[in-house]
């Protein structure tokens, strides 16, 4: 296995698996590929990838109940690939656990830097939290067991929802931009700014009491959002 790591490619258009390949493994990554979900769940027992670069389309096995079965097993990175405009599919891809998403048409260069950008952040490891239970109002996160919840109940946050989220409650009051957003939570210096508004919406419909007009989650125009603390 190189230093960079296994891919997994799993999409059933052959040009596009040809491609992803063929530029992945420039980049330093050995890599598997299969042509339908259910040949990506065996390949992915059999090889277990340092990630996974995932359909959505695909006919049989959809992508997103690949990585739905993938979630119950692993916490492997998953990127997904969703066609311009599917968004229902990139919020749900989102909602199961999925890193990150590229829209189809997409530059297989950018795929390989993205793909060794959630990597490198996967790989990380993570600091001891500065505190161990966050606070605002209803609002608490457990920092150490990753776990937040609003008015007692247990709130279903992704990963990156986690991350996002705890970031807003260590930095109150100050409006950050999408690409701030993107290499502060993310750890990224690049990619698709709209997976940040994505999380901010499906992070809104978690904490707000409607979404519609948030109250602790602010967008700032022209600039991006904020954080405002209620404290009650």
């Amino acid at each position: 296995m190189t230093e960079q790591g296994r891919v997994l490619v799993v999409d059933d258009d052959e040009t596009v698996r040809d491609v992803v390949r063929r530029y992945l493994e420039v980049a330093g990554f050995d890599v598997d590929v299969a042509g339908d979900g259910t040949e990506g769940l065996r390949l992915f027992s059999a090889t277990g990838p340092d990630l996974v670069v995932l359909d959505v389309m695909m006919p049989g096995l959809n992508g997103l109940e690949v990585c739905r079965r993938l979630r119950q097993v692993s916490q492997v990175p998953v990127v997904m690939l969703t066609a311009l405009g599917e968004e229902e599919n990139r919020i749900a891809g989102l909602q199961l656990g999925a890193d990150d998403y590229v829209t189809k048409p997409f530059s297989p260069k950018e795929l390989a830097l993205r793909v060794a950008s959630v990597l490198r952040r996967a790989r990380m490891p993570r600091p001891e939290p500065a505190a161990r239970v966050i606070t605002d109002g209803d609002l608490a996160l457990q920092m150490t067991a990753r776990q937040a919840a609003l008015g007692g109940v247990e709130l279903p946050l992704t990963s990156r929802e986690f991350d996002l989220l705890a970031f807003f409650l260590t930095h109150p009051g100050v409006a950050f931009s999408r690409a701030d957003l993107l290499e502060k939570v993310w750890g990224w210096d690049f990619g698709d700014q709209s997976t940040v508004t994505v999380h901010v919406r499906r992070l809104r419909e978690k904490i707000e009491k409607n979404p519609a007009k948030p109250v602790r989650v602010a967008t700032v125009w022209g600039v991006g959002y904020r954080y405002d603390p209620v404290r009650r």
